[in-house]
């Protein structure tokens, strides 16, 4: 099976004026396999907000080799990396960054705007029904509740129909009967073949996972396979 990404001897060293460098990743080595769903988990300042920057091409500045569907991004030029991007994750975040009172359906096209097509309406609606929201693309935003505008982001993730979906704390914002709801969805997006990575501090959560890494100190501690 061909690997979704790979992380090798991957490391990030923080340097502020006057203060000792900090080292956020040590070593880091991570293989990903296409269709996993991997949870990242560990205790603040462990390394997670490094290391899902990294796997999420929002850091360039690290030591190491990071492949992605077996090509080398790591010193890609910024253009190239935000090209790659756009084409191959999906982000999902706590705050779901919606635009305010605009529809559903111009959400979800967002990512549509720099890589337009001719079907992009036709799969906006595909994905706005995946995700449970049939009948609401023209809804705006302040009329949805906090696991609808979830569910408007997961589809504007998976729009561009990418290879890798990465979530950062997606429940962190919902009670617990629509955190598992927004979870039960992830599960049935990565059965459809799509890799996820989440990245959490609950334990129920990342319950839903196929493999679970626990981060300290900036490397990893161990691995837990279902």
């Amino acid at each position: 099976m061909s690997n979704t990404l790979s992380l090798q001897s991957v490391s990030k060293v923080y340097q502020s004026a006057g203060a000792p460098p900090t080292e956020a990743l040590k070593t880091v080595n991570l293989e990903v396999p296409k269709g996993d769903f991997l949870a990242i988990m560990g205790p603040s300042g462990s390394g997670k907000s490094s290391l899902m920057n990294i796997i999420g091409l929002l850091d360039r500045h690290f030591e190491g080799t990071y492949e992605i569907d077996g090509e080398n991004v790591s010193r890609l030029s910024a253009n190239k990396q935000a090209d790659f991007r756009s084409q191959k994750i999906g982000f999902v975040f706590q705050q779901f960054n919606l635009l305010k009172r605009t529809s559903v359906l111009q959400n979800v096209l967002l990512p549509t705007i720099y890589n337009p097509g001719k079907d992009d309406i036709k799969r906006a609606q595909k994905v706005i029904e995946q995700v449970g929201l049939s009948g609401r693309a023209e809804y705006k935003t302040n009329q949805l509740s906090g696991g609808q505008m979830q569910r408007v982001a997961i589809a504007r993730a998976l729009i561009m129909q990418p290879s890798l979906l990465l979530a950062d704390e997606p429940t962190g914002n919902l009670d617990t009967k629509t955190a598992h709801e927004i979870m039960d969805l992830f599960t049935e997006i990565n059965k459809q073949g799509t890799t996820v990575v989440l990245i959490t501090h609950e334990d129920d959560i990342a319950a839903y996972a196929k493999r679970i890494i626990r981060l300290r100190d900036g490397a990893i501690e161990k691995e837990e396979v279902k």
